[in-house]
């Protein structure tokens, strides 16, 4: 629960999930809300508690662009205090110093960047990310670029990218640029109705590692007959590390539903592959507009911003949990209705 004293909102970061999601949405709203904010039991539910690298750079980051006061700003603190200043737009770089999710940075800093922007009279930012760009549990630079940027252009922020290099576990080492456009206030997003899947592209990405992973990937996608007939890629790379990601990017008329799958030593590529296909038709037969890894980042910009609601999979724990965070922080409440088996409509009133 979150409850003032001293004027300070106290957050416990156990709650639900008890994850790292908890500790980014406090970021987020403490930056926009400009109240000061102690964030305690820190990942209290992950096997590591406190905070990691990625974390650690996603606090610096709300740290640099808004000047704040922070104390706890370690490796494996469990507890932080946070009390921003004013949002600062401008040139920023940071760097994760590992393979950590540099998304999950990137969304941490963007709807602050982008509010205290327009909201003060437009100034653009521009942001370089180095570390992780295909992570495990993040979301991977292709479905920000292709997934929940194409909506929040809906929502009217604009945001430009720029990719540079591929980054994967362990090594890290990729890089991409964000250019944030100002914008004074989000418009309400409302996906509903029956969806239809115009096309779907599977796409097998590798770096440093033999041909035949993505080969085998692309085979085993083929053999579960997809429909609509799926088009076929296969891309080979550098990064500073070896890699390998499956994508199966399903493209509606308003935006694309992009379901990832990591390579990893001792998983098989069939076995790679076949989670993102158990993911995508799970989706499909769901008849739903968003799945729930897009619904948690869909969140905080209806709730900060006119609203909204979609159609959504069986909210997860991560789901719930940020949905408690935003109405302790934020007061705003988020309406979940079960349609069906797996298919629930997530609303956000508009205020």
């Amino acid at each position: 629960m979150a409850y003032l004293v001293d004027s300070v909102i106290e957050v416990d970061g156990a709650q639900g999930e008890g994850g790292g999601q908890i500790f980014r949405t406090a970021l987020t709203l403490s930056m926009c809300l400009g109240k000061p904010i102690r964030i305690s039991r820190i990942r209290a539910g992950r096997q590591k508690p406190g905070l990691l690298r990625q974390h650690l750079t996603c606090l610096r980051a709300a740290q640099a662009i808004c000047r704040a006061e922070v104390t706890g700003a370690e490796l494996g603190s469990t507890e932080v205090n946070f009390s921003p200043g004013p949002v600062v737009p401008g040139q920023y770089e940071f760097a994760v110093g590992s393979a950590g999710s540099t998304t999950l940075v990137f969304q941490t800093i963007l709807l602050p960047l982008a509010l205290a922007a327009g909201q003060a009279g437009g100034a653009t930012s521009e942001v370089t990310f180095e570390g992780g760009t295909h992570n495990h549990f993040a979301p991977s630079y292709d479905f920000i670029r292709m997934s929940f940027l194409p909506l929040m252009a809906l929502m009217g922020l604009r945001v430009d990218t720029e990719f540079m290099r591929y980054g994967f576990f362990p090594a890290g080492g990729g890089a991409w640029r964000a250019r944030i456009y100002p914008v004074e206030r989000l418009q309400a997003l409302s996906l509903d109705g029956q969806p239809t899947i115009e096309a779907i592209e599977v796409n097998a990405l590798s770096a440093g590692i033999a041909e035949h992973v993505g080969e085998r990937e692309l085979a085993a996608v083929r053999r579960k007959a997809l429909s609509p007939t799926p088009a076929f890629e296969q891309r080979l790379t550098s990064a500073a590390g070896p890699g390998n990601v499956l994508s199966i990017s399903l493209k509606m008329t308003s935006h694309c539903v992009v379901f990832d799958s990591i390579g990893e030593l001792g998983v098989t590529a069939e076995r790679v592959a076949g989670r993102a296909v158990r993911d995508a038709r799970r989706f499909m037969a769901a008849g739903v507009l968003v799945d729930e890894h897009l619904a948690d980042q869909l969140l905080l910009p209806l709730a900060l911003g006119s609203g909204g609601g979609f159609t959504t999979l069986k909210p997860t724990q991560h789901l719930l949990t940020n949905i408690a965070v935003i109405a302790q922080l934020l007061g705003r409440e988020t309406v979940l209705h079960n349609r069906d088996e797996d298919r629930y409509e997530v609303s956000i009133l508009s205020r």
